[in-house]
């Protein structure tokens, strides 16, 4: 009996069971952060690019899509591990961007980062951002 006492009052080793415990929930909290300093970044280089793409469109009017989306695409700043995706359409609502513009003076212009996230144990889903932005053309 006094050696089960002995045993109950024993503390040793307590503080390595505790760490092993909260050991991967403070890694995980840790990458999340991580991963969310690395979409702002992303947020960021989109920002920028549409704003390059949206400064040749208006500047220099009489060019087609493709010269405004390697300006975008030559902008483009972020992290790595994930895939930004730029386009360039004309006028009119498209998929995933609000424009309610109309007419043959307007190019919208998207920009997609897509990020596949992994945890150590298991795999979350693919985090993507998309921005727009609607830029009137002089003719």
């Amino acid at each position: 009996m006094s050696q089960l006492r002995a045993l109950l009052r024993d503390d040793r080793g307590a503080s390595t069971v505790e760490m092993a415990l909260s050991l991967p929930v403070l890694i995980t909290f840790i990458y999340g952060i991580f991963i969310c300093g690395l979409m702002f970044q992303a947020n960021a280089g989109m920002q920028h690019a549409l704003g390059e793409g949206a400064r040749q469109a208006t500047i220099f009017p009489i060019q087609d899509n493709t010269t405004i989306k390697a300006k975008m695409d030559a902008k483009i700043f972020g992290a790595g591990g994930g895939t930004f995706t730029s386009s360039v359409f004309d006028a009119g609502a498209i998929f995933g961007c609000n424009s309610p513009t109309t007419g043959t003076n307007y190019k919208t212009l998207r920009v997609t980062y897509e990020r596949p996230i992994s945890f150590l144990f298991f795999n979350a889903p693919n985090l993507s951002i998309t921005r727009c932005k609607t830029v009137y053309v002089p003719v």
